[in-house]
């Protein structure tokens, strides 16, 4: 989920021609630098557009300790992460009710109230995190090739379809230590729990009860991991297709919905798990397309863009079998997250609209007064996001079990009146378990041979070291040698 230095010498190599055509030839780089680390002229896109030069207010220069180069991280892929993190932990603060009679710990949803279900209209964007992850992705790809590696884009087989799963597990390989230690560390932590905390008193079908609930946020890693498989296949998609592979990833959701629901095979739901959240995966691909080509759309497309999908998210509404809201509440037929849904689908497109046409006053809050939280944030986004439900538990039990007080009627004035006090006890113990276990989020230190060393860097971060060599993780794990060549952009 998640989160450099001065250009180096030129290649004396020449330039050497795409492999495929050069639909996204707009590299964020220095003007002038080719596939090769030389060229002489701008790259051109189908022969049309231009490339664009590193003029993106967005991407932002990080020096390292290597003596020469520079990388350009988007800060908006960073804060849109960050704000959607926090987001993911607001609205799980804001759904527990929780009731315990001495042997029952009940847990009802607040937001199954009245007209609380507009908040997750707002709150629920998991449709952030993906785009995020999909721009993320999309970049390190970029930035590896452009260190003489196979990038599974730029240099996909054609015709061997081998050559797409070597690509694709080379992705999930980089990413993986960033994802494994956290989650091994918080599973083992809790298997651990369910054994020892009825030993101290903790009455046991609490325990068990909330062990059941806490690891279910782990489903999201799992469609994470099989999109970080594809993204290279979806990568050499979108250079052939354009936006056509967005269409196409749009239209087929809303083809299960419509084998689902109107020729009744409640069969096909389950590929929608997967092809739901593709949606804003691969916008966030063609984010990065279109920032590489100065062709971002324009705030007006953008604002259109939203307002027609937020009608077509009232007809679906009204006209349709989808309950109103975007998180699973008790009662409702079916979910429209489990598996996601035509009103899911659309929701997603409205909130990448949404987000980029407010693009350029989230990054100049990223890199002013919000500079510090977003990469606080980033540096242990995934811890965050794995311990929240087990902090919140906490706070529960607390007060249910510590105190032996009832939680207030959730709306009610006292409900309204504990919230600052509920977020701030919350979030003081997710301080305290991001300390304990962020470390294993930080990627480890590694050193590669006299001279070379890599230190652990904020997630997302991109090193170089002082030899020239490019990291194979956006962690900054460590690889073989790069080519010195013109600055590449940092794997936000």
């Amino acid at each position: 989920m998640a989160v450099v230095d001065a250009p180096s010498a030129p290649s004396a190599r020449p330039a050497r021609p795409a492999t495929l055509p050069d639909r996204t030839a707009g590299h964020i780089e220095s003007p002038g630098s080719g596939p090769g680390g030389v060229g002489t002229r701008p790259a051109q896109v189908s022969g049309k557009i231009p490339a664009s030069g590193p003029r993106d207010p967005t991407l932002r220069r990080r020096a390292s300790a290597s003596p020469g180069g520079a990388a350009r991280r988007d800060v908006f892929v960073d804060a849109v992460r960050a704000l959607a993190t926090l987001a993911v932990l607001s609205v799980h603060w804001l759904m527990p009710e929780a009731t315990w009679d001495g042997e029952r710990l009940g847990i009802g949803n607040a937001l199954s109230h009245g007209g609380a279900w507009t908040l997750t209209w707002v709150l629920q964007v998991l449709p952030l995190l993906f785009f995020a992850a999909g721009a993320s992705a999309a970049y390190q790809l970029w930035r590896t090739g452009t260190a003489g590696r196979p990038d599974g884009a730029a240099h996909l087989p054609t015709a061997r379809r081998q050559g797409v799963v070597t690509a694709g597990w080379d992705v999930v390989r980089r990413r993986l230590p960033r994802i494994w230690r956290p989650v091994a560390a918080f599973v083992g932590t809790w298997a651990a729990a369910v054994l020892v905390l009825p030993t101290l008193g903790v009455p046991q079908e609490a325990v068990r009860q909330v062990a059941r609930i806490a690891p279910q946020l782990l489903w999201f890693l799992g469609v994470y991991l099989l999109l970080l498989a594809v993204t290279p296949a979806l990568l050499r998609a979108y250079r052939a297709w354009g936006w056509r592979l967005v269409v196409i990833a749009v239209a087929a959701p809303l083809l299960v919905d419509a084998l689902r629901f109107g020729a009744g095979v409640d069969q096909v739901a389950v590929v929608n798990v997967l092809l739901g959240w593709a949606v804003p995966y691969v916008l966030g691909i063609a984010y990065v397309d279109l920032v590489r080509r100065d062709a971002l759309p324009s705030r007006r497309a953008l604002w259109l863009t939203a307002a027609a999908a937020l009608a077509a998210m009232a007809g679906l509404v009204v006209a349709g079998p989808y309950p109103l809201s975007l998180i699973g509440m008790p009662g409702d037929a079916i979910s429209n997250l489990g598996p996601p849904t035509a009103l899911a689908v659309t929701h997603a497109v409205l909130q990448v609209s949404v987000a980029l046409a407010v693009r350029d006053a989230v990054v100049r809050w990223a890199q002013g007064r919000g500079a510090v939280l977003v990469s606080w944030v980033a540096a242990r986004s995934m811890t965050l996001y794995l311990w929240h439900l087990t902090a919140m538990f906490v706070v529960i039990g607390v007060v249910l079990l510590g105190v032996g007080s009832p939680l207030p009627v959730a709306w009610s004035a006292d409900w309204w009146a504990s919230r600052p006090l509920w977020f701030g006890a919350a979030a003081l113990v997710l301080g305290a378990l991001a300390t304990v276990f962020g470390r294993f989020e930080a990627p480890v230190t590694r050193v590669a041979g006299p001279g070379t060393a890599w230190t652990a860097e904020p997630a997302g971060c991109a090193p170089v070291s002082s030899e020239g060599r490019a990291p194979s993780t956006a962690a900054g794990a460590a690889s073989r040698p790069a080519r010195a060549r013109a600055a590449a952009p940092a794997a936000p």
